[in-house]
């Protein structure tokens, strides 16, 4: 098993290390740029180039059946999908076969809304909450639990 982790504005990169700790799961964190990381046997940093999607492009290769993904960009969530590997947002939402293609949707929808010329500002998403947080440990927790078991 393994988690990666689509580092740039994650902010549940800690959370991550602490669950991963507790089930020995190393954890690749993936960015374009430099992040600083705790110096343990179980966590490893990958710096990928400034390319558009580099850091996509590394995770999307490397995620199969036994990792979990730590993302909230849709369209990387459904590459990694699409090789069998399991996807969570920092708000604990998982991201499923079934759900993805409404995701997509609504981001589009959302695009559209945004690039409009009259419509008012429609702002991002929702601050995190302190009950985000709480939602990720459990979901990632429960996640890895499954995991564990589909793949004795």
């Amino acid at each position: 098993m393994h988690i990666y982790i689509d580092a740039d504005a994650c902010p549940v990169r800690e959370e991550s290390y602490k669950v991963a700790r507790r089930h020995n799961v190393p954890v690749t964190v993936v960015s374009n740029s430099f992040l600083r990381v705790p110096r343990e046997p179980l966590i490893n940093f990958i710096a990928v180039s400034d390319n558009f999607d580099a850091a996509d492009d590394y995770i999307a290769e490397s995620a199969d059946a036994k990792s979990i993904v730590i993302t909230s960009d849709i369209l990387l969530a459904e590459r990694c999908l699409k090789n069998g590997a399991h996807v969570l947002a920092s708000n604990g939402k998982p991201f499923t076969m079934d759900s993805i293609g409404g995701a997509i949707a609504t981001r589009a929808i959302m695009a559209d809304l945004r690039a409009g010329a009259d419509m008012p500002n429609l702002g991002g998403p929702p601050p995190f909450t302190h009950k985000d947080r709480s939602k990720f440990l459990e979901a990632l927790h429960i996640m890895l639990e499954k995991l564990k078991r589909d793949h004795k």
